[in-house]
């Protein structure tokens, strides 16, 4: 493998250490062991890329994909695995996705909701994860139904029936999870997002960092590595999103 330039060590090592947030927010990607210990795709990709430029890591492990964004856009981790987000690009530079994963809606089984396209009306409340990719693009798109927020996506489920509010929106795996988990509950059919799973870090640390970054994700996906992470933490559902075309 070819050397890497001290000056993009340096980007990506500001404190000695890459220092990678993981978002426990996203079951799908990362979650606590038997020991409690951070696990999953996303930690295992944060391995990868510490072993690529041959420096230690710190896991930097947050319940939330807003405290993840916030704590990379303020230049206190240097890495993170995020949803990609036109609001999130301001301070946060993403690669191609690596992992594409369904968004969906729940509602209570005597629900006269039946399609996603019945959500958005004066009538509703979505409830959603505070500062999720959910959150950020149901903001944007919902024009007639409210928005409630839950602290965290594993929470919106529970959120949403202690608060009485008509749909729950998240992950579907998550969602599924939960329906099986509490009962009385049904997901609408499809989904009203494809959420485009990929790494990030902040625009200051430069364009030739940006580049190595984004060669990795390609790297992950076209060897598989991606594809045997999923298949290992047994996760059912996201698929590896296709490689991304090389500039010409």
């Amino acid at each position: 493998m070819t050397a890497i330039a001290p000056h993009i060590l340096q980007a990506f090592t500001p404190t000695g250490t890459l220092r990678a947030t993981i978002n426990l927010g996203n079951p799908i990607l990362a979650r606590r062991d038997a020991a409690g210990h951070a696990a999953g795709v996303s930690v295992d990709l944060a391995r990868a890329f510490a072993d690529r430029l041959g420096v230690p890591l710190t896991l930097v492990v947050l319940d939330s994909a807003g405290k993840a964004v916030d704590t990379v856009s303020q230049n206190d981790a240097d890495i993170g695995f995020f949803a990609i987000d036109p609001k999130r690009a301001t301070d946060i530079a993403f690669t191609d996705a690596y992992v594409l994963i369904e968004g969906a809606y729940l509602v209570r089984h005597d629900s006269p909701l039946h399609d996603m396209a019945q959500v958005d009306d004066p009538r509703h409340r979505v409830t959603v994860g505070q500062g999720s990719a959910y959150d950020l693009h149901l903001t944007r798109e919902l024009r007639h139904a409210a928005i409630t927020r839950a602290a965290t996506s594993p929470t919106v489920v529970d959120t949403f029936l202690q608060d009485g509010t008509e749909v729950a929106a998240g992950v579907r795996q998550q969602l599924e999870a939960d329906a099986a988990r509490l009962g009385g509950l049904r997901l609408l059919p499809g989904s009203f997002m494809t959420i485009r799973q990929a790494l990030g870090l902040p625009h200051r640390r430069g364009e030739a960092a940006q580049q190595l970054l984004s060669a990795f994700v390609e790297d992950m996906k076209r060897s598989g590595f991606v594809e045997q992470a999923l298949a290992r933490h047994g996760i059912a559902g996201a698929t590896v999103a296709p490689t991304a075309m090389p500039n010409r």
